[in-house]
């Protein structure tokens, strides 16, 4: 990409701000990939629970709880 002087960044951004040009540097996602990273999303909790045995889940929620109130604001 050219170095472009301030009012030509605040331009093209405006110009893709109200869709007059679109951004050639935004690389997109492939829709067939973002589906399928979706579906092993889906399965990977309900895996991993079914998976675990009743104590370790527990560990697991007494650990999360005490991060959860533990915590600063």
């Amino acid at each position: 990409m050219a170095k472009k002087d301030i009012n030509q960044l605040a331009k093209s951004i405006l110009d893709i701000a109200t869709g007059e040009t679109k951004d050639k540097n935004i690389i997109k996602k492939a829709p067939e990939k973002s589906v399928k990273g979706r579906s092993g999303g889906l399965k990977g909790g309900s895996a991993r629970a079914n998976k675990l045995t009743a104590k370790q889940r527990s560990e697991i929620a007494k650990k999360a709880a005490s991060a959860r109130w533990n915590k600063e604001s």
